[in-house]
């Protein structure tokens, strides 16, 4: 299994990689790298993470779809703000689902760290929805929800993983830097779809 998990943890910094960059090629290193973390949490027992892994694979395609075909032809989907009323919303819809999925998950399944891995698939959620809509603020909801993940990968001994995620928290700062430029810059050379 280590070779997968390396595997993935390659597929998913590119990920990082080329969404710092706005290059829609970030979804389809996306989409192999869910995959393979699909059968990976499983494993490992953190069962609200495996269900995210196909919530990550239908975003794949929906961000693809997003990133490619958003508005008129030949218009991008430029980097966007979310209200403060929205944030609301969500902050406190993810807490009621962490409570309600990490509550049945404790009564009703042998899953590791059931509250914790609902608080990061739930906000992965979001986040996830926010990188596709190109939402500035999606850096700031994954550094609080990679800074949990360290401890809950370290915990199931996922230590590829937790560096991964580590690694994640350093990106982080870096994409939410280029995303914020690029709001400024009128006119942003975006990657090549090729």
């Amino acid at each position: 299994m280590l070779a997968w998990e390396l595997l993935a943890v390659v597929l998913a910094v590119t990920y990082l990689v080329l969404a710092i960059r706005q290059n829609i090629w970030c979804w389809a290193a996306a989409a192999i790298s869910t995959v393979i973390y699909l059968f990976i949490m499983f494993e490992a027992r953190l069962y609200m993470e495996s269900v995210l892994q196909l919530f990550y694979l239908a975003m794949a395609a929906y961000g693809w779809h997003q990133w490619r075909r958003h508005g008129r032809p030949g218009e991008d989907l430029k980097v966007s703000t979310w209200p403060l009323s929205r944030h609301a919303f969500a902050i406190g819809a993810v807490l009621v689902l962490v409570f309600a999925s990490g509550h049945l998950l404790t009564e009703y399944s042998d899953a590791a760290l059931p509250h914790l891995d609902s608080l990061t698939t739930w906000g992965a959620i979001v986040a996830t929805y926010m990188v596709a809509r190109k939402i500035l603020e999606n850096w700031v909801y994954w550094f609080v929800i990679d800074a949990v993940s360290v401890g809950l990968y370290l915990n199931r001994g996922l230590f590829l993983t937790a560096l991964l995620f580590v690694g994640y928290l350093v990106l982080i700062i870096i994409g939410y830097r280029s995303w914020r430029a690029s709001m400024a810059d009128p006119d942003p050379e975006p990657e090549p779809v090729a």
